[in-house]
């Protein structure tokens, strides 16, 4: 059995946002804008997901 893998691309910039939106968006392994990263699908992933969903963009 195979996990699904997202793609979470960072569209905007952190500036101007709560603590903890910068803080989850390093947690998923973002640093600039455009940047593109490979997590595996988790019920944890799903949750830092949903805390900063107006600063990425998911693809499954």
């Amino acid at each position: 059995m195979t996990k699904k893998t997202l793609k979470i691309k960072q569209i905007k910039s952190p500036i101007g946002y709560k603590q903890k939106a910068k803080l989850t968006l390093k947690a998923l392994g973002l640093k600039k804008i455009n940047q593109v990263v490979e997590h595996k699908d988790t019920p944890q992933l799903r949750g830092m997901i949903n805390v900063v969903d107006y600063l990425i963009e998911v693809q499954e």
